[in-house]
């Protein structure tokens, strides 16, 4: 009889949430609004929602309480520029030629000629096409100009987006005075090495020839006349490094040239809250793109020296106010019903930021191992958290591998777009997960790529609740106690950096989220048979791969004077501050 009245209770729970789940599917908008929230560097461990007990983040904690918590949200790689193309194409970057094949995975300057090839679909083009008003405020990364100054074709308005304020490359710390160099232990110093040589030695010779005590031909003397000028151009380059690449757009028009930092996270705020304003009675799609967490960090004076965690801290929790100013404004004009907001960061915390004084300037990835620039746990599994009252469930948590490449196919199917079938779309539709109508991922397999490189494969077998991680090969740390790679900013991909495995090394997250101890044929009975259907689904990926352009390689990253934007007359002088215009 107890048995009867259990399954009777289960029965009615099911019918109840059924009914719950259609009244949500009847009453969601035709033409729903977006606003996308992406952090940079931002670790897992860093908000309260997923565990913090001393950063305050009380409108993120908001955000989840009224919506759904994704504890396994990966980001499809561990980098910015290939993290970023995936999630505005909802495909592995390496389909888009945005995966690299050299050390340096990213853009580093604003005048390189790659990015985001023109005949990717972002939902930004896709919803603009709908009708969607498209705003991109903070951080691009994902190219500018091709063959000339003002040809912008990897501009955010060539992709989808109406209306662009921000940084069309990335905050890096030589941006800001006093916040040291990621370039200063490399490449600064041996281009400085280099040209005392060259020079010394240029000059040696001239007065040598001159004088006739020893003959030089003049080709000679020419080659190291014309290389002594290239790294003199080069030294100029790096040190005027601020002012050529850290500069804010308005459009196409640079407004502020170098960037200044006073009330930054502010002032992009006030233009999303703006472009909200301007769009209460039309559809629209906000991606706000913080330029923090990464490094060069910065708060204003109502946050400076206010958390727990220096300027780190301080920088979290004045992101946190501008999400509550969002939130804020939505409620302002009753958009809460008709707006799915997602809140996320583009990979984990960058565990090896320190400051020059020792300070730690970079996140916390709770639990997990590694971080920015490793597939380890703690450098993919970040925040997922979407927020849409009377739709998606209120307070739940997911445990279901999701990706931040399924936002694509998300809100393209609720704004009633059909899907590209003219390509390989990689994410899936959250939306049936999120209302509880299926209970598992649809990712069944999920590809974790380190640059163009094919580093480790997460399986979820249908039958399982083991979540199956094999890597090919895994960076190589600092010795025990230490969270870093060995001698470096970041951690890469291949050569010396790494170390192979064969046989793959095997986790169980499922078991052991920490990836602590590898498993082997003893502790795990199945350990050749798991490895074999990985081999399969990795042999069924590789050959649904095409080739395309590299736009990652050194021809495409290195600096070009010709693509080179600035605001005023003299090159090496490229300083403007329009921000008070008008356009």
């Amino acid at each position: 009889m107890a048995c009867r009245r259990r399954k009777m209770r289960i029965l009615l729970l099911l019918l109840f949430y059924q009914c719950a789940t259609n009244n949500a599917e009847n009453h969601r908008p035709s033409d729903p609004n977006f606003v996308l929230i992406m952090v940079d560097d931002l670790g897992i461990g860093d908000l309260g929602c997923y565990g913090n007990k001393t950063l305050r983040t009380p409108n993120i904690n908001k955000l989840a309480k009224g919506g759904v918590t994704l504890t396994q949200h990966i980001a499809a790689s561990p980098l910015c520029t290939p993290s970023r193309a995936a999630f505005l194409t909802g495909r592995y970057p390496v389909r888009s030629g945005m995966a690299a094949l050299s050390k340096i995975g990213v853009f580093l300057f604003s005048a390189s000629s790659g990015g985001l090839p023109t005949e990717e679909i972002t939902f930004a083009r896709l919803l603009k096409e709908k009708g969607y008003s498209t705003a991109l405020i903070g951080k691009w990364h994902l190219g500018l100009n091709c063959n000339s100054r003002d040809d912008f074709c990897h501009h955010p308005l060539s992709h989808g987006f109406d209306y662009f304020y921000g940084l069309t490359a990335t905050n890096l710390r030589d941006c800001k005075p006093g916040q040291g160099s990621v370039f200063v232990a490399g490449i600064q110093v041996y281009l400085a090495t280099a040209f005392r040589i060259i020079s010394i030695t240029l000059i040696s010779l001239l007065v040598l020839h001159y004088t006739g005590l020893f003959r030089i031909s003049h080709g000679s003397l020419g080659f190291f006349l014309i290389s002594t000028v290239l790294f003199g151009i080069l030294l100029v380059f790096f040190f005027t490094f601020r002012y050529l690449n850290c500069f804010l757009m308005r459009n196409y028009q640079v407004i502020q040239q170098p960037l200044s930092y006073e009330n930054l996270t502010q002032r992009l705020t006030e233009e999303a809250v703006q472009f909200i304003g301007r769009n209460t009675d039309a559809p629209f799609l906000l991606f706000l793109s913080f330029l923090q967490v990464h490094t060069a960090l910065y708060a204003s004076e109502d946050f400076k020296g206010k958390s727990k965690h220096g300027l780190y801290g301080d920088a979290v929790e004045e992101m946190d106010w501008s999400v509550g100013k969002i939130l804020d404004v939505l409620e302002k004009w009753n958009l809460n019903k008709k707006t799915l907001v997602y809140f996320t960061s583009d990979q984990g915390a960058h565990v090896e930021e320190v400051s020059s004084t020792g300070e730690v300037h970079g996140g916390y990835n709770g639990i997990y191992k590694g971080g920015k620039a490793t597939n380890w746990e703690g450098g993919i599994r970040v925040p997922g958290l979407l927020h849409w009252p009377g739709v998606v469930q209120a307070g739940a948590h997911i445990d279901e591998p999701t990706s931040n490449m399924d936002i694509f196919p998300t809100i393209v199917k609720l704004a009633g777009i059909p899907l590209p079938k003219d390509r390989i779309i990689d994410g899936r539709d959250l939306m049936p997960l999120l209302q509880g109508k299926i209970l598992r991922s649809e990712h069944e397999f999920l590809f974790h790529y380190c640059n163009a490189y094919l580093n480790a494969v997460r399986w979820h077998p249908g039958n399982s609740e083991s979540i199956w991680k094999a890597f090919f090969f895994t960076p190589n740390f600092n010795p025990e106690g230490s969270n870093g790679c060995y001698n470096s900013h970041v951690c890469f991909c291949y050569g010396s950096s790494v170390t192979h495995h064969n046989p793959p090394l095997l986790f169980d997250l499922s078991r052991d989220p920490r990836e602590k101890t590898p498993l082997t044929p003893e502790t795990e009975h199945h350990f050749y048979g798991i490895l074999d259907v990985i081999q399969q689904a990795v042999n069924n990926h590789t050959k649904s791969l095409h080739p395309v352009a590299n736009q990652l390689s050194w021809g495409n990253i290195l600096w070009k004077p010709w693509l080179q934007l600035c605001c005023s007359s003299f090159f090496l002088s490229c300083s403007c501050d329009h921000e008070s215009k008008e356009d």
